[in-house]
């Protein structure tokens, strides 16, 4: 019987946008099933106030980069740290690296010091021990990741982009940046020949769609809350969708993490 990895993939925190309900859950799982490697696959900070749609608003003038920093710390990074110490990993999302692109695009002359805003100082990445990795790190056979801004074009449809990518890349896909939780495959095949699958795999996201103000006054976001789950093997990867209900709770393997409890009347119970 072969060994197989089980890997966690987690996208599109966006703090201080997220779900705190969700995120949280999504933690405490990780502390009970101690997964072999868990990524986080971009765009873990929102940093609003140097992004582009704040320039020329009050939003541009607004100092909390650092007290985003601190707060992502408070709520990803210690409470992951308690109860998880193997391999985390991180890919830079275009969201997170916003600092970097606004000191170098608004202030030229302070552009060497852009470093100094890299989310792994930012975040103090080192104190924790994560590791950041590259765009299309191969992570099992045929399979790599990316935050999904390394490539231009995105579908409505959830896992239509993540499989574009793949189809262009010549490799499985694992991709968040969409927002949506879907896989899409693909066979190639003519008759008597070997066959060759693709698919691309969009991870969703752990953000709360309600703070998304951005989207103006009725605004319809197609995202979906979830995380990917894959078991990596000698000779394939397999991915599976893990979809986060309105509650923040979801089902891996049969049992269910998360769920609000309620009374025998039906109703949520108050926290103790």
């Amino acid at each position: 019987m072969g060994v197989t990895q089980r890997v966690v993939v987690i996208s599109d925190i966006q703090y201080p946008y997220h779900d705190k309900r969700a995120l949280k859950n999504v933690i405490n799982f990780i502390g009970d099933y101690q997964p072999d490697r868990v990524i986080q696959i971009g765009d873990f900070l929102d940093l609003p106030s140097p992004s582009r749609w704040s320039q020329g608003t009050i939003e541009e003038y607004k100092q909390v980069v650092k007290s985003h920093a601190k707060g992502f710390i408070r709520e990803f990074s210690r409470p992951l740290r308690s109860v998880y110490d193997l391999d985390t990993e991180f890919l830079i999302g275009n969201h997170d690296e916003r600092a970097m692109v606004y000191l170098s695009q608004k202030a030229p002359a302070l552009a060497e010091y852009a470093e100094m805003f890299h989310p792994a100082k930012l975040l103090d990445f080192d104190s924790f021990g994560f590791k950041v990795i590259p765009p299309f790190t191969k992570i099992g056979p045929d399979t790599v990741v990316i935050h999904g801004h390394e490539i231009k074009g995105l579908s409505q449809i959830a896992g239509t982009t993540a499989y574009n990518h793949a189809a262009k890349a010549g490799a499985n896909v694992i991709m968040g940046h969409t927002h949506r939780l879907g896989i899409r495959r693909h066979t190639s095949q003519y008759i008597g020949g070997k066959a060759i699958r693709r698919w691309g795999f969009e991870v969703g996201n752990l953000m709360d769609v309600r703070k998304a103000g951005y989207l103006g006054a009725g605004g319809v976001a197609n995202w979906q809350q979830g995380f990917g789950l894959l078991y990596v093997g000698k000779y394939d990867v397999s991915p599976h969708a893990i979809d986060i209900f309105t509650d923040g709770s979801f089902v891996v393997e049969g049992e269910r993490y998360g769920a609000l409890k309620r009374a025998s009347d039906g109703k949520f119970k108050a926290a103790a």
